[in-house]
Order: C-alpha cells, then structure tokens, then sequence
C-alpha cells in the first residue's frame, strides 16, 4: 500500500485527507492519506522516521520555508518561490530517500486565475505577505503580470494599505487577497481597501473558500468587479500533487 500524508499545525480543517483518500476509494488506488499534525517543524524527523514507507507529503501552514532545510532538493518553482506544500519521496543510491520540494500552489493559481485575465490586466495587488503570497506573485509573473505585496505594516518592497490610493486603483487592476481575512467564522472581515473605487475592468481574486463568497468578494461584486474564490485552486493544485507524485 502506498501512504501519503499532510504536515502541518493545526490539522482540523484540512481538505487533503477527505480529497485524496475518496479519490484513492473511487479509482481503487491501494493508497492511503494521512494527516501528521505537528506542533513544530522539528517533529518532521520523526514523521519520517516513523513512516518509512512514505511516498509524498502536501505541507501546510505554517511549514511551507520551514520545511526546506530538511529537504535534498527543490524544483525550479519551488526554489523561485521559497516555500513547498509538495514533497516527493524517491530512492536514489544506495537505497537512500531523496526528499525533493515542489510547489503546486503556483499550478493551481495559474491555471485558475488565466481564464478571467484580459489585456487590462497588466499589474496586481498581492494583498498579504505570507508563503502562499510569493507562489502568487510568481504564477502572476509567469502570465505577464506585474505584482506589488500590501502589508499592514510597512516592509521593504510592499506598501500599506494607506498607500493604497486612487491612482494605484486605477493601474492595479487585479487584487489577490492572500490573508486569511475574511475566512469562516470571522466572515465579517475583509481587507481594508477602498472598495468603492473598484470598477467592472477589476478583477478580486480571494485564496479563501470558505464561505463561497467572502465580504471581499461580496464588496467588489457590488461595484461590477469580476471575483473568484479559491476552491478551484484547491483542487487543481490537488491534482498537481498528483501527477508529481506518480512522476
């Protein structure tokens, strides 16, 4: 039997488990999926040591840059982005597991948020500052779109959202928010943005997915604004797992 498994803290809320072991159920795959909640990055070693038979990891919050020192290698996107949600387990000499690196949460943004792109579409607000903003801006620049990082506080290379003026609503016309801002139950939150300068040529894109429709959402559709939730990044950075997997 194959085994595959989620690290990360905490585990409660997790989509990994349920998506794979029904997959694994309905395709007749003799697998398994696991989730090893850890309350610090230095228990991955005892994961490892406990399940020798590993074939991959998904990595979650907050261990996406925590992990890679424990890590052989990583793929070029990986590497561009600095964080990992994938771990491929493969036996190289000797017998030896070689632990590589790979983000598929670039996969699943790109091929998400390409459809809804037009040519109007040349810079975006990152909202956020966290692992999954970078693999964001890199699936952003990868399609030909300029980015710049909002944070509550100022940073070098990001501004804050006090600096969030017309004129920059006016060039940035697509806004990721990448914060958990907004994620159920707290669905009463939303980053702090002007709204009422959005338009019908903006385009709101929310990582979260849970509620369907967050308040960021809700107030940019309100003012004519094309908006997506992230449940489609979920599941097609999912099967890009996958496929990395069965590599």
């Amino acid at each position: 039997m194959q085994k595959y498994g989620l690290i990360g803290y905490p585990l409660g809320h997790s989509f990994s488990c349920n998506y794979f072991n029904q997959k694994f159920e309905s395709e007749k795959i003799d697998a398994r999926y696991l989730n090893f909640e850890i309350p610090t990055i230095k228990d991955f070693k005892e994961v490892l040591k406990e399940n020798p038979e590993l074939n991959g990891l998904n990595v979650t919050i907050p261990y996406k840059e925590q992990v890679i020192p424990y890590l052989d290698d990583l793929d070029e996107d990986a590497r561009l982005i600095g964080a990992v949600n994938v771990i491929k387990f493969t036996k190289g000499l000797f017998g030896k597991t070689k632990l590589v690196g790979y983000n598929s949460d670039i996969i699943g943004f790109k091929q998400s948020i390409e459809p809804l792109l037009t040519e109007k579409h040349t810079k975006a607000l990152i909202l956020g500052t966290g692992g999954a903003s970078k693999a964001v801006a890199q699936g952003l620049k990868q399609l030909g779109v300029g980015s710049t990082f909002v944070s509550r506080t100022k940073k070098e290379y990001c501004i804050t959202y006090e600096e969030i003026t017309p004129e920059v609503m006016e060039q940035y016309k697509v806004i990721v928010n990448t914060t958990p801002l907004g994620m159920f139950p707290n669905v009463d939150a939303c980053p702090n943005i002007p709204y009422e300068l959005l338009t019908p040529d903006h385009l709101l894109y929310d990582l979260l997915y849970n509620p369907d429709e967050t308040l960021f959402m809700r107030k940019g559709k309100e003012q004519g604004a094309v908006v997506k939730n992230g449940l489609e990044m979920l599941l097609l950075q999912a099967f890009a797992a996958w496929e990395i997997w069965q590599r």
